[in-house]
């Protein structure tokens, strides 16, 4: 039987062209590629241009690319991997989901039940593909320990992230995807796995959560610049003869 290899990835990762992000995609693929990561996706708050060159560039820092966004549902957040496409904004989360996988992505709930971050009701999760219940960026283990117990007892796979918007955290919370390719080329390697062994394997559960929140006082500090740019963007958008700041909130409206 062929032994499963190992993919480390960090699902959840933001970039400049988030309104809350700050670090040009080069920098987070180098990054990942030293800390010896095998993929990382940016998934936006609702845009995913820097997301597909960043899977386009992937390959050059001899990572795995995998384009996504993070989609602002009707009812919260909701992370679309392997798509090149995003889907519509502001739809229920259900049909969010489905529109995903119409996509050939898969649907990954993101810090469930934070309503401070947007995370879905417990309600409103009806199906998904995978939860993410290790998010490195929660103030406290509560709600990633809620989320775990959540996506066992209904027995969803299981998925860690970093949701970094600084570089430093890039891969502080990640996911070992532990894939088992079929070939025909004697003993596979990295080499031989495609997206689709990846997304098999998420889907059979084959994961295994690894790293540690990211400390307080840096998750206060990404929490309290976020509020002020999004309080710069509200008050700015409404203000006639007044430039939208910041831009790119302007662009994920």
């Amino acid at each position: 039987m062929t032994a499963p290899i190992p993919f480390t990835i960090d699902f959840h990762v933001h970039s400049d062209d988030s309104y809350d992000g700050h670090e040009p995609v080069e920098l987070i693929l180098e990054h990942a590629a030293d800390i010896d990561l095998d993929g990382v996706v940016i998934t936006d708050h609702d845009e995913i241009g820097e997301s597909r060159r960043a899977a386009a560039l992937a390959p050059e820092y001899g990572l795995l690319g995998i384009p996504g966004v993070e989609v602002s549902t009707r009812h919260g957040h909701l992370l679309a991997i392997g798509v090149d496409e995003r889907p519509d904004p502001g739809q229920p989360f259900m049909d969010t989901v489905a529109a995903v996988r119409e996509l050939g992505g898969i649907a990954i709930v993101p810090h469930p039940f934070q309503r401070s971050r947007h995370g879905v009701r417990k309600r409103r999760i009806q199906d998904a593909d995978a939860i993410e219940t290790y998010n490195s960026m929660l103030f406290t283990g509560y709600r990633n320990r809620r989320a775990r117990t959540f996506a066992r007892r209904r027995e969803y796979p299981e998925i860690g992230a970093s949701d970094a918007h600084y570089l430093p955290n890039v891969g502080r919370a990640y996911t070992e995807v532990r894939v088992t390719p079929e070939t025909d080329n004697g003993t596979p390697t990295k080499a031989d796995i495609d997206g689709e062994d990846l997304v098999e394997a998420i889907l059979e559960g084959r994961t295994q959560i690894r790293g540690k929140r990211t400390p307080i006082h840096k998750s206060s500090v990404q929490y309290a610049k976020g509020a002020v740019r999004k309080s710069a963007f509200v008050l700015t958008s409404h203000a006639p003869l007044v430039p939208t700041v910041p831009a790119s909130m302007e662009r994920s409206g």
